[in-house]
Order: C-alpha cells, then sequence, then structure tokens
C-alpha cells in the first residue's frame, strides 16, 4: 500500500510539470456580443459572471487551474464551450447562427444546465436567481427576434 501511495504522490508531482495554456486570444470589442448588441449592463454583469470565462476569451483562470489534473479539465471545457458558443467572436457568425445560438441559450437556462453545477462549486457568484435567469432568457429571446427579423429568418432556426 505504501508503495502505491509513494508512485501516485510521484505521478502527481510529475505532472506539474506539464501546465495548460492560460492565454486568451486577443478580444476584439468590435466582435464581442456585448459591443455589437449594445447590451444592457446589468445583463453584461450576469454574461461576465455567468458565462463568459467558458464562453468568450476573456476567461479567469483561477490558481486550481494550476493544479493538474484539474487545469487540463478545465482547459479541455473552456475549449468545449468556446467552440459551442463564443461570444467574444460572436460578429462572425452568420445571422443564422446567431438566432440559434441565441436560442441554445435559452434552453440550456430554461434547463438548469447552464452555468454548470461543477461550475459554480467553485463560482458562486454565477448562480442566477430567477430574475435573473429571466432576465437573460428575455435579452436572449429580443435579440434573436431581432436577428431573424432583419436578416428575414424564419421564426425558429433550430436544426
Amino acid at each position: 500500500m505504501k508503495k502505491i501511495l509513494v508512485i501516485l504522490a510521484v505521478a502527481f508531482i510529475l505532472i506539474q510539470f506539464f501546465p495548460i495554456d492560460k492565454n486568451n486570444p486577443a478580444p476584439t470589442q468590435r466582435m464581442d456580443f456585448l459591443t455589437i448588441k449594445e447590451t444592457p449592463e446589468s445583463t453584461a454583469k450576469l454574461l461576465r459572471s455567468g458565462c463568459y470565462d467558458c464562453h468568450s476569451n476573456e476567461t479567469k483562470y483561477l490558481w486550481y487551474a494550476n493544479v493538474q489534473p484539474i487545469g487540463w479539465f478545465l482547459k479541455n471545457h473552456i475549449e468545449e464551450g468556446r467552440k459551442e458558443l463564443n461570444f467574444s467572436t460572436f460578429a462572425t457568425y452568420d445571422a443564422k447562427r446567431q438566432a440559434r445560438k441565441l436560442d441554445e441559450a435559452v434552453e440550456m437556462i430554461e434547463k438548469d444546465e447552464m452555468p454548470l453545477d461543477s461550475y459554480l462549486l467553485a463560482h458562486p457568484e454565477a448562480q442566477f436567481t430567477e430574475a435573473q435567469k429571466q432576465e437573460l432568457i428575455q435579452y436572449f429571446k429580443l435579440i434573436g427576434d431581432d436577428i431573424r427579423r432583419t436578416n428575414n429568418l424564419p421564426a425558429e432556426t433550430k436544426n
């Protein structure tokens, strides 16, 4: 048993020499959702506290990102989040994709699937009240409807 613990301790120490890259792509304000949609400050605060760490190029890595394998898990999670929806590059999406991503965001918030429980453990400030959820849902619906209207898209763009 002692031998196994020593091996595990050595392995844990060794993996610390393989840190994650914590550099964020440079933000471009003219492509960012909050800027291009002129998001009200209260809604922007909610998005920054509950969404932007995983769904933008503005991730704030806390101390535990330096501890492996936690850092590897975080990096993978952030890359997946950005791939699904990146608010920092929202302007690069075509209108149909923008509307669809907002529809998906509404659905995830309504089902309490976002923010993830694992994120909320370390970020209790990202726990939305019912009123805050409704604020985000109504805002995303408003912007999605505006995108559909101005681009002559059908009422629902889900695939």
